[in-house]
């Protein structure tokens, strides 16, 4: 994923993802964080080219997980602020879980030998031909690049039987089950990748 490519990525996301939580956030907001996985060293972000040429999808994360969305929100952090405005003002709520993000640590894994895949999207047309597996695949070959052993990622628990499935005939495994202080059942999913 290349600077140029982030407004179709957010283009993706959203169609992807209209009603989670950085969805919610806007479009500035998601400009703003796939920017960072682009220029972040240690981010990893592809795209899939559809047939004009154009994302139409793509997939991103990063090695050694643990805290990168404060450190991604604290070096930019009045460009994420400001961008968060209008979202707060629709939902005052929203703070705290803004608030979370900044200043506390997360709970993901840490280790240089760990890559996170925290969003992947495909348009709708090409879901079911190969375009989430292909990223997701390029996504664990770079991660091995890198000199990870392992890779993981965090889906919904309830009613994603497909996307549950996808990551299993990929060769992922649950390892853990948990719920979101929103009360999100997550599924943590875990492959080895060593190089």
């Amino acid at each position: 994923m290349k600077s140029d490519d982030v407004a179709a990525v957010v283009r993706v996301h959203l169609e992807s993802f209209p009603s989670f939580f950085l969805s919610f956030l806007g479009p500035h907001f998601l400009r703003l964080y796939y920017s960072g996985v682009c220029s972040a060293s240690e981010g990893i972000a592809f795209v899939y080219l559809n047939a004009k040429g154009e994302p139409g999808g793509f997939v991103a994360g990063t090695i050694n997980p643990r805290g990168f969305y404060s450190r991604l929100l604290k070096r930019q952090w009045l460009r994420f602020a400001l961008a968060s405005v209008m979202a707060i003002c629709r939902r005052p709520k929203t703070i705290r879980r803004i608030a979370r993000a900044f200043f506390h640590p997360s709970e993901n894994p840490n280790g240089e030998d760990v890559a996170g895949l925290f969003s992947i999207g495909v348009m709708p047309e090409l879901q079911e031909t190969g375009a989430g597996k292909q990223l997701v695949l390029r996504f664990l070959e770079e991660a091995r690049t890198r000199g990870c052993a392992k890779v993981f990622l965090t889906t919904d628990r309830d009613n994603n039987d497909r996307v549950n499935i996808f990551y299993q005939k990929l060769g992922f495994a649950v390892r853990r089950q948990y719920e979101t202080p929103e009360g999100r059942r997550m599924n943590e999913c875990w492959i080895e990748v060593k190089p």
